[in-house]
């Protein structure tokens, strides 16, 4: 039996993953094709590398069928509910970081902080009979914050693609997006409001409270983290 270890599949993330790992003494490498998603694990025996998307990971670690696994702290919280019951953060990884914000046109020059999107949305409201549209990917977090900040008055639409496009493409009158430097929001002619981020994000490496292990893998989960330095 094994302890397995869930890493994005491709692109930064994984690169960055597998340095973190590499500086600590634990080598991951890809093995195989593009299309393949095989790797392995040198350094500590007992280990397989499970090659995921950052958003799978936090549904395998829910379900148990992997041990520990990096993403973003963004879908760890959006994806699974009462997260904290669900997966541990062992480590924050620092990198992969990027901020859960709320933007609007850069037009609405009374509009800079949730209470005035409070109060734009009713106005919204009131003039042309339907809600305001805030456009996301990340519903659960985003609703949960607009009802801790009294904001009522508007609707979220669902964006899986260029969500900073939706307010030009008159699908929304707002977002609510992932943003690293804003460069896309300012080409956007968006503004963020400035209350702060709803989320800082970054990949995280977690643990999995659902998954099951005997002695032999709970000793081998244990040598891991001591490799790693994260014994505790």
């Amino acid at each position: 039996m094994t302890i397995k270890l869930g890493v994005p599949s491709k692109g930064r993330l994984m690169e960055k993953t597998f340095d973190w790992f590499g500086a600590r003494g634990v080598s991951l490498t890809r093995t195989g094709s593009e299309r393949e998603y095989a790797g392995a694990v040198d350094g500590i025996d007992g280990v397989e590398l499970v090659l995921l998307s950052a958003g799978e990971i936090p549904r395998e670690l829910k379900a148990g069928r992997i041990h520990l696994g990096v993403t973003g702290t963004d879908l760890i919280q959006e994806k699974l509910g009462l997260w904290e019951q669900q997966v541990e953060p062992l480590a924050e990884l620092g990198f992969g970081r990027a901020d859960l914000i709320i933007a609007v046109p850069q037009c609405w020059v009374d509009v800079d902080l949730l209470e005035d999107l409070d109060a734009a949305a009713a106005a919204f409201r009131k003039a042309h009979g339907f809600r305001l549209r805030i456009a996301t990917k990340y519903h659960r977090l985003v609703r949960d914050y607009l009802r801790e900040n009294g904001v009522a008055d508007y609707q979220l639409v669902d964006s899986q693609g260029a969500t900073e496009g939706t307010v030009k493409n008159m699908t929304a009158e707002a977002i609510a997006d992932i943003t690293s430097t804003g460069e896309t929001l300012r080409a956007n002619h968006l503004k963020i409001l400035s209350d702060g981020p709803i989320l800082r994000s970054q990949a995280t490496l977690f643990r999995s409270r659902n998954a099951q292990m005997n002695q032999t893998e709970k000793a081998t989960l244990q040598e891991l983290l001591e490799a790693l330095d994260l014994d505790r």
